[in-house]
């Protein structure tokens, strides 16, 4: 447990120091979108791929990932069926309230979380997994059809999660880890080097996110917000442990790592879907950073609990 408290220390201090270069003017909001591009689309796809190829694959493809489809499933539709009966909101909101509800922030944060805190980023595959090749592009398709009045295409649903460069590491380390192929020193030195910018750039864009984001606000109903923060930060993490613990039978650290990445925040990513196809957007929002605050003692709380 000392390891675990001690990863989550790492990662404040590195996140301080976002916030603090923020604070005293050094670095912008560009300077936030600059790291989390890198991070995004350079950094965590090669860290992944290595970190995957690397790993026994039936630690990535094995019943965490029921548990963690359960945790998200559970929530979403909890919001879905409460959203469309107390609040009549459209099918659209129903999708970003569904997602902010359920849907983890696994690329920024649990990355981090799962290399300094769990011991390697391997343990947060099963949630990218999962978010990247099921939850996104339906959720995704749903919103194209709400917003533009069109119907979800096969197509869209087959082709979207390989446009992901996360989803593409993921998948090209999995492969390298199911036929025990080696990338040859030349090409992994440099895919390495290339990975070791990930949990920093995250962590420090981060850092300065908190810094110059803004704060709560709109006219969504008090009510609404609740839901969807005691969705995410309490019933998400106690839903996954239970089918892990309870159905699964999963113990140890292996139960402690499905936990803690189902604890994680709301994704940051559920603001730019909520602003891009204009649904929810202030509980996207808000919902984010209410989660994002309250998810370090929940995660916290679970480290003492299943620590070891």
């Amino acid at each position: 447990m000392l390891d675990v408290l001690s990863g989550f220390a790492t990662i404040a201090i590195v996140i301080a120091v976002g916030a603090f270069v923020a604070h005293i003017g050094l670095v912008d909001a560009s300077a936030q979108v600059l790291l989390s591009r890198i991070a995004f689309f350079v950094a965590s796809p090669a860290l992944l791929l290595t970190t995957i190829a690397a790993t026994d694959v039936s630690h990535v493809l094995s019943g965490n990932l029921v548990a963690t489809a359960a945790g998200a499933a559970v929530p979403a539709l909890t919001y879905a069926v409460v959203g469309h009966r107390v609040w009549r909101r459209r099918p659209g909101e129903l999708v970003i309230g569904s997602l902010a509800s359920s849907y983890v922030n696994s690329g920024n944060l649990g990355i981090p979380v799962a290399a300094y805190a769990l011991g390697s980023a391997s343990f947060v595959a099963p949630t990218l997994l999962l978010q990247l090749l099921v939850l996104q592009p339906v959720a995704l398709a749903l919103l194209d059809s709400d917003r533009f009045g069109r119907r979800p295409r096969a197509r869209d649903l087959l082709v979207r999660p390989f446009t992901n460069p996360l989803t593409i590491g993921t998948l090209l380390g999995l492969g390298l880890a199911v036929t025990g192929w080696s990338l040859p020193t030349p090409l992994l030195r440099p895919i390495e080097l290339i990975g070791a910018m990930a949990v920093p750039g995250m962590l420090l864009a981060y850092g300065i996110a908190l810094r110059l984001g803004t704060g709560l606000g709109g006219d969504i109903p008090a009510g609404e917000l609740a839901l969807t923060t005691v969705l995410k930060m309490i019933v998400q993490p106690l839903v996954a442990w239970a089918v892990a613990a309870g159905l699964l039978g999963v113990q140890g650290h292996a139960l402690l790592a499905v936990v803690v990445c189902s604890a994680l925040p709301t994704a940051q990513n559920i603001f730019v879907h909520a602003t891009r196809y204009d649904r929810a957007t202030t509980l996207a929002r808000d919902t984010i950073l209410l989660t994002t605050i309250g998810s370090v003692p929940v995660i916290l709380l679970v480290t003492v609990l299943l620590g070891h």
